[in-house]
């Protein structure tokens, strides 16, 4: 097959097995290889085209099944990353090997063969070197066919100095002496596609292994940091047995290494056998970790531990279906989380997550879950919201329809079908289907090729519920559109649940109890908001919003605040929504208050925000003073993480100056004794006083950072710097961020902080948009869309002017769907503010 696409590679040739040999340099920060690629030939060629990027070819041949030799000349395209292989007389049918010699740079893009490094004990620099292939940098380690549907077995060597750690897919086979070196053979891997080979080099550690029904589970980490190995080398056990359990398919490999790396793009990345991470995101200490701080550490391991089945063991074609790996791992993260911490409901807390899916999604510039990828940076483009919030969504609704036991029967069905293959979508739709009987197909094409999502509208006529459909938009240009989803939705009226799926037209439901309260959504499954019309309305009110779960009360917030946004309703309405929560207990809905409360808040300025804040401090004091500010004997972590929100809210939004020199205090005591402070009071506390501080407050942010003892206490303290009011302060916030001493992999992330400063947000952008050739030299290429992500934030006329014109002129390429999105969104913010901010002056008023 011959593609037309320049950057897809003809399937005349495939290979079976690459054995490669690394030799890494880490002081010169190079390497050397030899590489043999078997292949097979369908039809006779002259020419053979595989990928590489940044390499320097020295030597290649080509041996023939009759071991006769072929002369080969190179070339390397470097717009389309292709390396042409010319031979001087044809390549037969049949089988052959490709033999390549190369360099390269271990670069410090954090892409493809790079270098990390950390200071050790002794203040000296240490430098390891280690990979990251997702999505198309297998290419810049070595040649290879790197496309995932050209998946081969992979022999791996490295050669490395006698004192350093060499870890690989797989557990090490042999280690001999070669050249003062030695040579560290890794066992062959399953066939795997090449964005999935990782290796890794350098002065690290390891915690002793786990055995997991036989498999091997260790902690990689640099020296000093064995304390905080225990929580991931737990989660981890868990997780790898919970997995198995639930796919009734043994673990692929034959060892888990999980490895914090000091240098890291991504979060983590789902090699076979060797899993890496951002050390923030694997290595805690649970004595002083908030609750949020370790339920990240959780999902990230849980995420990637489900990759090993659903993407390693079966993977999606072509980088289309990258969709269905990651939001399938998004799914089963929560589910596994959910089994190894219930008391963290965190199937409640993803409907949160899920909000900023239906944000995106609202918009004209979306897109389906699935679309058309050509280019390397198509691919970088679908690691979005969509690909993760919206598609774990979509299959959680699909789970709670067809009920738990037969979804699992489907997943199960269709990875013992594909084991070792690859897919498309269809394939999982089919194979849950076959195993249910339902019309999986229908239902979820329906979600998967369109974009957007359904406001379903549901009326009383007489003792008939009337429910509509119409697609959701925060302007009359989404919202006009005709499209129609296969929607399934679990009704509640009175004591009686059904399942039903509304298609297009209207679905009438006789109602058991016509007077009782109904809920449609129940238990909010479904992609969807709803909107009821005002008999149905005035039922969810006053006590019978104590009756309601958490996820719908929390639901009915969320879809408020989108009514806003959209015009359906006044921000002055939802304000006096909000005060028939003033008894509120659950964290995640609190949760929903503060961030549509924040949103609110950013309609006004002056002496109305001074009034707005005393709504703040009406509803959401009393909450606080009922909690208290200490944690009780007993408490759960969601208690105490909600005591930290709610100070968060009266303090900083609502501005009570008490609040304030309360959390101050708790701030004082915490520098004098750390271990007599509750972690959730700490991170609250520290929020705090960063949003209200002075000079020499920063001055103990900026020397917490580069003292702390844990990654979660260094970001801590960093993404305090972002917070102060003043704009002296901000200004040298970014400067820190450009001066090299913070990560690259961070720095970004201080940035969108800073430029979402309420105060100082559009000073923050002069600074980012004056240093817009510095950050995109400097930065990891995935992480400048999610720097400036905070624009839309900005909503006044001017800096939208600003920003649209810049961005006018300055693409970013990986990323320009996601770029159209902030755009938008920024337009509609302006646009809000101009048709709410008299209304809702004058209402606080």
């Amino acid at each position: 097959m011959t593609s037309d696409n320049p950057y897809r590679l003809s399937r005349n040739v495939v290979p079976s097995r690459y054995d490669l040999a690394l030799d890494p340099d880490l002081s010169a920060a190079s390497f050397a290889g030899m590489l043999s690629i078997a292949v097979d030939v369908a039809e006779s060629t002259s020419e053979i085209v595989l990928n590489a990027d940044g390499l320097q070819i020295e030597d290649a041949e080509i041996e023939l099944s009759d071991g006769s030799i072929l002369a080969v000349t190179t070339e390397l395209d470097p717009t389309t990353e292709r390396l042409r292989l010319r031979t001087n007389r044809p390549v037969p049918a049949g089988s052959a090997s490709i033999r390549l010699g190369f360099t390269g740079i271990l670069n410090d893009k954090l892409r493809g063969f790079y270098r990390s490094t950390f200071v050790d004990g002794d203040g000296t620099e240490q430098v390891i070197a280690t990979t990251q292939m997702q999505a198309t940098d297998c290419r810049r380690a070595f040649p290879c066919f790197d496309e995932p549907d050209f998946k081969a077995v992979f022999g791996i060597t490295l050669i490395v100095d006698d004192h350093l750690m060499a870890i690989s897919n797989s557990s090490v086979e042999s280690r001999r002496a070669h050249d003062g070196k030695v040579a560290i053979r890794f066992a062959d891997t399953m066939p795997m596609s090449t964005y999935l080979v990782a290796f890794v080099v350098g002065p690290l550690e390891a915690t002793e292994p786990v055995d997991v029904n036989g498999t091997p589970v260790r902690v990689i980490h640099v020296p000093g940091k064995a304390h905080l190995t225990g929580f991931g080398l737990d989660c981890g056990s868990f997780g790898l047995r919970w997995f198995e359990d639930f796919y009734g398919i043994r673990y692929p490999g034959d060892k888990v290494d999980l490895v914090a790396l000091p240098d890291f793009a991504a979060g983590a990345m789902e090699n076979v056998g060797c899993i890496t991470f951002r050390e923030s995101l694997l290595l805690v200490d649970p004595a002083t970790g908030t609750q949020q701080e370790k339920e990240t550490v959780a999902d990230v391991i849980l995420h990637e531990l489900a990759h090993m089945w659903f993407g390693d063991l079966v993977t999606m074609r072509w980088w289309n279906g990258i969709w269905l790996n990651e939001a399938f791992a998004t799914f089963m993260e929560v589910a596994a989380s959910e089994a190894y911490r219930p008391e963290w409901k965190r199937w409640t807390t993803f409907s949160l997550e899920r909000s900023v899916a239906f944000e995106t999604d609202s918009l004209a510039s979306t897109r389906p879950v699935e679309f058309e990828v050509l280019s390397p940076e198509d691919c970088d483009g679908m690691f979005d919201v969509l690909t993760y919030q919206k598609g774990g969504a979509l299959l959680r609704m699909l789970q709670q329809y067809l009920g738990e036991d037969r979804f699992r029967d489907g997943v199960r069905n269709y990875l013992t079908t594909h084991s070792y293959g690859n897919t498309e979508t269809s394939d999982l739709w089919d194979a849950i289907e076959e195993a249910t009987g339902e019309p999986v197909r229908r239902l979820m094409d329906s979600w998967i090729w369109q974009p957007g999502y359904p406001l379903v509208t549901a009326a009383l006529d007489g003792d008939t519920l009337v429910l509509r459909q119409q697609r959701f938009g925060f302007t009359d240009e989404v919202s006009s559109d005709p499209a129609v989803w296969v929607i399934p939705l679990h009704i509640r009226n009175g004591d009686q649940q059904d399942k039903v799926l509304l298609e297009s037209g209207d679905l009438r439901l006789t109602l058991a109890d016509p007077s009782a309260p109904v809920i449609v959504n129940a238990g909010g499954y479904g992609f969807v908001r709803v909107a009821y019309d005002d008999a149905l309305r005035t039922r969810l009110t006053g006590p019978t919003l104590g009756t309601l779960s958490t996820v719908e009360r929390y639901t009915l917030i969320d879809d408020g605040w989108a009514a806003v946004v959209a015009g359906r309703l006044s921000a002055g309405s939802f304000l006096d929504f909000t005060r028939g929560f003033a008894d509120e207990t659950d964290l995640q809905v609190w949760q929903a208050l503060a961030a549509a409360l924040r949103n609110c808040s950013r309609l006004i300025d002056g002496d109305a925000l001074e009034r707005f804040r005393a709504h703040v401090r009406a509803l959401a004091g009393p909450a606080l003073r009922r909690l208290g500010w200490e944690p009780a004997d007993g408490e759960g972590d969601l208690t105490g993480k909600l005591r930290g929100a709610l100070i968060s809210l009266v303090a900083v939004l609502g501005g009570d100056t008490e609040a304030q020199a309360e959390a101050r205090r708790i701030f004082e005591r915490m520098l004098e004794d750390p271990t007599s402070v509750d972690p959730e009071l700490v991170a609250a506390a520290t929020g705090v006083v960063a949003a209200t501080g002075t000079e020499a407050d920063y001055e103990r942010f900026v020397a917490g950072f580069r003292a702390a003892t844990t990654p979660q206490e260094q970001l801590r303290n960093l993404y305090a710097l972002a917070e102060f009011p003043d704009a002296e302060l901000i200004r040298r916030t970014c400067e820190f961020a450009f001066s090299g001493e913070v990560r690259t992999q961070s720095a970004p992330f201080l940035l969108n902080r800073c430029i979402a400063n309420r105060q100082h947000g559009p000073l923050a952008w002069s600074i980012v948009r004056r240093n817009w050739a510095q950050a995109n030299e400097s930065f990891p290429s995935s992480t400048i869309v999610r720097m400036i992500d905070p624009l839309k934030m900005l909503n006044q006329p001017s800096v939208e002017a600003d920003v649209q014109a810049f961005f006018g002129e300055h693409g970013i390429p990986q990323a320009t769907k996601t770029l159209a999105q902030i755009l938008e969104r920024q337009r509609i913010n302006v646009a809000v503010r101009q048709r709410e901010e008299a209304p809702l002056t004058e209402h606080v008023g």
